[in-house]
């Protein structure tokens, strides 16, 4: 069903538009070139596992505010523990993974086409220096990227979507949120934006009582969508 009085769109970017595990499990087998699938995947979960807790304890307050840079770099720092990997180099070069990560087959473009219709905004919990190499590096173009970081706390705390309904200066009915993530559009939700689930590999489904304005396979059909009539 299309949906009508849309006057912006905001993206979520990991998992959304670039595929963020797949681009943490080609920098782990980089990191240790013999491991085979079944480490990296563990290394994988246990990279994923830390991270989401540690946003967890930073958005409950229970630890100050540190960027998605440094809780990579201590995400890379205790697989390499676990992986026995000694040299700094690579141990610093696996905790950049997550500004070297691949586009979805449709990002670029229905990004851009999205673009030449409303204004477009990237919306991450990936720190400002992050984001601005990780989008130079997927080549998306947005009109503005915002950071979780100027928030000070990690999506779905409330104050990061409203970053991007300060920057849309209209309504937030009028504010469509594009994102995989089911949980992260339900955080949308809370401050009365309208919203997208983009379904992706990764990404996190609806459940049964979700309520979102759309659900659609990928960027064109999203466009479509927005588009008709």
């Amino acid at each position: 069903m299309a949906v009508s009085g849309i006057e912006v769109l905001v993206f979520d970017v990991l998992g959304t538009m670039v595929d963020e595990p797949g681009g943490l499990r080609g920098a782990l087998r980089e990191a240790v070139p013999g491991a085979d699938e079944t480490s990296s995947d563990r290394w994988l979960a246990l990279w994923q596992e830390y991270v989401e807790r540690e946003v967890r304890r930073v958005n409950a307050r229970e630890r100050p505010y540190a960027d998605s840079g440094v809780l990579d770099r201590e995400a890379a720092e205790l697989v390499a523990g676990h992986a026995g990997l000694t040299d700094a180099d690579t141990v610093a070069r696996l905790a950049g993974a997550g500004r070297r990560l691949e586009p979805w087959d449709d990002s670029v473009a229905g990004l851009a086409r999205l673009a030449g219709r409303f204004p477009v905004l990237g919306l991450s919990n990936a720190s400002r220096a992050s984001l601005l190499r990780l989008d130079a590096y997927a080549g998306l173009r947005w009109h503005q990227a915002l950071s979780a970081e100027d928030a000070g706390a990690y999506k779905p705390a409330p104050e990061v979507y409203r970053l991007a309904l300060d920057a849309a200066g209209c309504p937030p009915e009028r504010v469509l949120m594009v994102a995989a993530h089911a949980w992260d559009l339900r955080g949308a939700q809370g401050v009365g934006m309208r919203t997208a689930h983009v379904a992706r590999p990764v990404g996190d489904p609806p459940r049964a009582d979700d309520t979102f304005d759309l659900a659609v396979g990928g960027l064109d059909e999203l466009a479509e969508e927005l588009t008709r009539g």
